[in-house]
């Protein structure tokens, strides 16, 4: 009897992880998007308050060139043709403000912590990045989803989830990064992030 009660636990418990561990879709979450990454050149008010002006310039060109993208690909594409376009607008925002040091903008794989975005949170994780460094790059950073947009957080949830759709989300990869309050998700967040570091 003592036998057959731990071979039903042991099932029940099988069970249970493999309904909680993320399927192939889930984990393709980290495929669909592209983050962009601000870093300030020290945390004094003023490359703080610069580094949001940098910020707004690079979204302001950002947007437009990338509003008619319907993939990551086709969006990383066009950010590597625009890097150089990008690193004299950061560069012209850094003169204009008054500051003397270099403003440095690269697209590369990038490692970003979980993170949460007015509803939405995406598992830590190795990411493609736009990242822009001013001066030495010390001070604090600011980041968020630049494909699917998400920086300027003016959509609607339907139409920010149309957005998602039409870059080649699943409903259920995009149920994944909206419902992720849930002891369910949080575990399938934790097993995405364990998995994205078995293949790192």
């Amino acid at each position: 009897m003592k036998k057959m009660t731990v071979a039903t636990v042991c099932v029940l418990v099988i069970f249970l992880v493999l309904g909680l561990l993320p399927t192939h879709g889930e984990a393709e979450i980290y495929d669909k998007v592209v983050r962009l990454h601000v870093i300030a050149c020290s945390d004094s008010e003023q490359d703080q308050a610069l580094k949001l002006k940098v910020r707004d310039a690079v979204l302001d060109y950002c947007g437009k060139e990338l509003a008619d993208c319907a993939s990551k690909e086709e969006a990383q594409a066009r950010l590597a043709e625009m890097t150089g376009t990008l690193q004299e607008i950061a560069s012209r925002t850094v003169k204009d403000e008054g500051f003397d040091y270099s403003a440095t903008v690269t697209l590369g794989m990038e490692q970003y912590p979980r993170k949460r975005y007015d509803g939405l949170c995406f598992p830590s994780g190795e990411y493609l990045s736009l990242r822009v460094i001013l001066g030495e790059g010390e001070g604090q950073n600011w980041w968020c989803v630049l494909f699917p947009s998400l920086c300027l957080g003016s959509a609607s949830a339907k139409e920010q989830e149309q957005a998602f759709i039409s870059a080649g989300f699943t409903a259920g990869q995009y149920k994944i990064i909206t419902e992720n309050t849930g002891v369910n998700y949080k575990i399938k967040f934790k097993c995405l992030e364990w998995l994205q570091d078995l293949r790192g």
